[in-house]
């Protein structure tokens, strides 16, 4: 009888101990972008002056400005400079990952969703200095 009682004893503390990690362990999730939802992306309209240019400061300027000694000499810090490389689609397949030149920014994440549209709608609506 007192075998018998020990294991139930046991038995009760098992539960315990498994119910407890299960819910610990239930509280990890390592999908931010569904727990923690960004809003989604509803650009329409882009301009190299309110959005383009700040995107570009943001993630291209350490490397592709005046001042900076990497970037291969691409320098992307003002309208006309950046516009060459839209014009050849170096820019586009950069920041998408894809085609035959280097994924930027290197050896860092692809620009957002929200930021490659917003730049790819600006050059769909022409490029423009504006």
């Amino acid at each position: 009888m007192a075998a018998h009682n020990k294991l139930k004893k046991n038995m009760k503390s098992y539960i315990i101990l498994f119910t407890m990690l299960v819910m610990l362990s239930s509280c990890f999730y390592d999908h931010s972008n569904l727990v923690y939802p960004q809003a989604p992306c509803t650009i329409t309209t882009a301009t190299y002056s309110q959005n383009v240019s700040a995107i570009i400061t943001a993630n291209c300027s350490a490397c592709h400005s005046a001042s900076a000694s990497a970037g291969a000499g691409i320098k992307l810090d003002s309208y006309s400079a950046l516009k060459t490389y839209v014009s050849n689609g170096q820019l586009m397949n950069s920041i998408k990952h894809t085609g035959g030149i280097p994924a930027m920014p290197q050896n860092g994440q692809q620009l957002s969703g929200c930021d490659i549209k917003t730049i790819q709608t600006w050059i769909d609506n022409g490029a423009l200095n504006n």
